[in-house]
């Protein structure tokens, strides 16, 4: 229940001063207090909660903040016992705030913690070649600059063995090559087509048999291989060899070649042709493997597929050794064989020809 209205002390605190209360609110008009004859009114009947105790300050001192507001003190619910004489001219009672109190400051944030130093980014560490790498060459170390097995082969030889599948030739003088043989130069080197005149390519059309040449030039050292296969090289000395044109790497130009067919296979046999190559200079061959060379001091025999290359001069044949089973499925997969007969010598590859694996379109 709201007192009564009238005059009050000051609820803003200001001491000797009263303000009138319209029995609603209190208003703007004030007026020195005056003195109370009576002993002082007992204590309102409930004891207001004491206000939060402060909250422990922080271990930094923040700047200080402003409450949001401070609440209007709440009437008293007694009737004061002095007889406060009412005024005539008090104005009508109107709305009006308690008071207006301070407005709040804005909080202040505190202050911020700072931030740990970031550690020193350590400093990159320099990789450092094993000491068997050797010195770098170009900014970089390798172990294949220090083992001579990958070192060129030096000695200024025209023809040599890189190694067991990489041919090197110093050119100066031309040489014919496998086309894509190439896989390395050094120096001013040039390739140009090779043509095998109007006779060798109407039997290398109609035969297959041959391989397509290439004409290297120039002034350089030359690299060449062919599928990584075994490389050979045989130096012809006024006698001719034998070759399966697909083992040919490269020769010399001082070399003639042709096309010829094996002896004892007919064309209504399907026919065997090979390249025949004689005269006075080197030729590099190439193997599926490592081959094995036999002497014809007896009768020697070689599949049609792994015979690699032969003595011209040596006596070549067919030998069948198809029985009457192989009619049936029971053949033995040997049913034709070369035969060499004279003085001579035969290589022969551990292979019977690169397998295409099967087409699934």
């Amino acid at each position: 229940m709201s007192p009564v209205a009238g005059w009050y002390p000051d609820p803003a605190g200001e001491p000797g001063v009263e303000r009138y209360w319209d029995g609603a609110a209190w208003t703007a008009t004030t007026r020195p207090a005056v003195p109370a004859p009576a002993p002082p009114p007992p204590a309102p009947a409930y004891d207001p909660a004491p206000p939060p105790p402060a909250p422990a300050a922080p271990s930094y001192e923040p700047a200080p903040v402003a409450p949001s507001y401070e609440p209007a003190p709440v009437a008293p619910s007694y009737e004061p016992a002095v007889d406060v004489p009412a005024v005539a001219d008090a104005p009508a009672a109107a709305p009006a705030p308690t008071f207006d109190p301070a407005p709040a400051a804005d909080p202040v944030p505190p202050a911020p913690t700072p931030a740990a130093p970031e550690p020193a980014s350590a400093a990159p560490v320099a990789s450092v070649a094993p000491a068997n790498l050797g010195p770098p060459t170009g900014g970089n170390s390798t172990e294949l600059l220090t083992d001579e097995r990958f070192a060129e082969v030096e000695g200024g030889q025209r023809l040599v063995k890189q190694n067991s599948r990489l041919l090197k030739i110093t050119l100066g003088e031309d040489v014919l090559a496998k086309q894509g043989s190439m896989v390395a130069f050094q120096g001013q080197i040039d390739f140009d087509y090779e043509g095998s005149g109007a006779a060798k390519f109407l039997k290398k059309a109609f035969t297959g048999e041959g391989t397509s040449l290439m004409r290297c030039t120039g002034h350089g050292e030359l690299f060449l291989a062919d599928s990584a296969r075994q490389v050979h090289i045989v130096h012809l000395q006024g006698a001719g060899i034998t070759v399966n044109g697909g083992n040919i790497l490269a020769f010399e130009p001082s070399l003639t070649w042709d096309i010829e067919r094996i002896k004892g296979a007919g064309m209504a046999a399907g026919g065997l042709f090979n390249t025949r190559l004689e005269g006075h200079g080197w030729l590099a061959i190439t193997t599926d493997g490592d081959p094995v060379v036999l002497r014809t001091d007896q009768p020697t025999f070689a599949d049609t597929d792994a015979a690699v290359a032969w003595s011209s001069s040596l006596s070549t044949t067919l030998n069948r050794t198809v029985k009457a089973g192989a009619l049936i499925g029971r053949g033995s997969g040997e049913a034709v064989q070369l035969a060499f007969q004279g003085d001579g010598i035969v290589i022969v590859q551990p292979s019977e020809g690169s397998v295409v694996p099967p087409h699934t379109h």
